[in-house]
């Protein structure tokens, strides 16, 4: 069973940039997408970002896109997510997750995330 753990949040100010980790142990599998999304206090969990194990194709949610970037490591079986020029509304925990489709059906249990603070 595949189990992830994410790290590199912290609190920045508007523009300024982080790089989120997201460990895996076990095996990752072609069919696999690995996700990110994040949630804020009161709010859903929303999807944010996306890559497919077996390539490099991504996927991101429109107020991300040109802004963040997903990447992999395959060798060591981490993603990062690059988030550059942050907003104050990119504040959020965000989570790493497994599906089989870019945007939905995670079948992970949720792990404890990475909280992403940015300040005005």
């Amino acid at each position: 069973q595949v189990q992830l753990v994410e790290s590199g949040g912290g609190l920045v100010q508007t523009g300024e940039s982080l790089r989120l980790s997201c460990a895996a142990t076990g095996r990752l599998y072609s069919s696999h997408v690995v996700q990110w999304f994040r949630q804020s206090p009161g709010k859903e969990r929303e999807f944010v970002a996306s890559i497919r194990w077996s390539d490099n194709r991504s996927y991101y949610t429109d107020s991300v896109k040109g802004r963040f970037t997903i990447s992999k490591d395959r060798a060591e079986k981490i993603v990062y997510l690059q988030m550059n020029n942050l907003k104050p509304e990119d504040t959020a925990a965000y989570y790493c997750n497994v599906g089989t489709n870019p945007y939905s059906d995670s079948f992970l249990r949720w792990g404890r995330g990475t909280q992403v603070t940015v300040s005005s």
